[in-house]
């Protein structure tokens, strides 16, 4: 029984998943969507679901730094609960305050250049907001 995390932006969807204990977060792929034209990835994140026994999604949820829910805060709170009506999976939103930013810094230290980071940002925000989940959790 896994757990898996999402990142969600407008062009595309960070996802890490769990380790079977529920311990460690491992990012495994950016899935590329489309916000405004409908496009949100549902039908590869229900295969991942699949593949790896998935039985909580958290999605990550953008909230300012006075605790309000902006824009794009309301934005996740959509797509989770779309994400929740197509896969009936149990689905959980995660203050990722910051996540993005963390992720950021954790890439300029390891000194990754500007292209690369941009490939690998998403994925990393949602090991981390993942990461957060679990950690919560024990």
């Amino acid at each position: 029984m896994r757990v898996m995390g999402l990142d969600v932006g407008t062009k595309t969807v960070g996802v890490a998943i769990s380790d079977a204990l529920g311990w460690t977060a491992q990012g495994i792929e950016i899935i590329k969507i489309d916000e405004k034209g409908g496009q949100l990835g549902f039908k590869r994140i229900k295969e991942l679901v699949d593949q790896h026994e998935v039985t909580t999604i958290v999605v990550g949820l953008p909230k300012n730094m006075n605790n309000t829910i902006g824009p794009r805060g309301e934005a996740c709170q959509l797509y989770a609960d779309k994400l929740y009506k197509k896969l009936q999976v149990n689905v959980k939103l995660w203050d990722e305050r910051l996540s993005t930013m963390a992720a950021e810094r954790v890439l300029l230290e390891a000194d990754v250049s500007r292209g690369k980071r941009k490939k690998v940002i998403d994925k990393l925000a949602a090991v981390m907001i993942l990461q957060g989940y679990l950690d919560s959790q024990k």
